[in-house]
């Protein structure tokens, strides 16, 4: 059974930076980072089962980019809440204001 995606507001602001960043470096990098987005979103629509990081939030690397995407699952409504598509460069302390927000 596939899972739904829950994508929390602040994420599309992490894409976006991340795009903007890549863009700047190289023409077409930043596609390339959202596409690698998408596809690690089709991924956990069929198996969210990945490691734990903190407390009930898991982890999923993005293939060839140093980002991380944090969520956790719901198994009663089948559900996957991304919570962050957060930078692994940037200070942790960023991933500490949203991890109140689990519910």
């Amino acid at each position: 059974m596939k899972y739904k995606l829950v994508i929390q507001p602040e994420v599309f602001d992490d894409i976006q930076d991340g795009i903007d960043w890549y863009n700047s470096r190289q023409k077409g990098l930043g596609k390339r980072f959202f596409e690698a987005i998408q596809q690690e979103y089709k991924t956990l629509r069929i198996n969210p089962g990945f490691q734990v990081r903190y407390d009930e939030v898991k982890c999923l690397p993005i293939k060839k980019f140093p980002y991380m995407i944090h969520y956790y699952v719901n198994e009663e409504s089948k559900t996957v809440v991304i919570m962050g598509v957060i930078n692994t460069y940037l200070n942790p302390s960023i991933w500490e204001k949203r991890k109140g927000k689990i519910k």
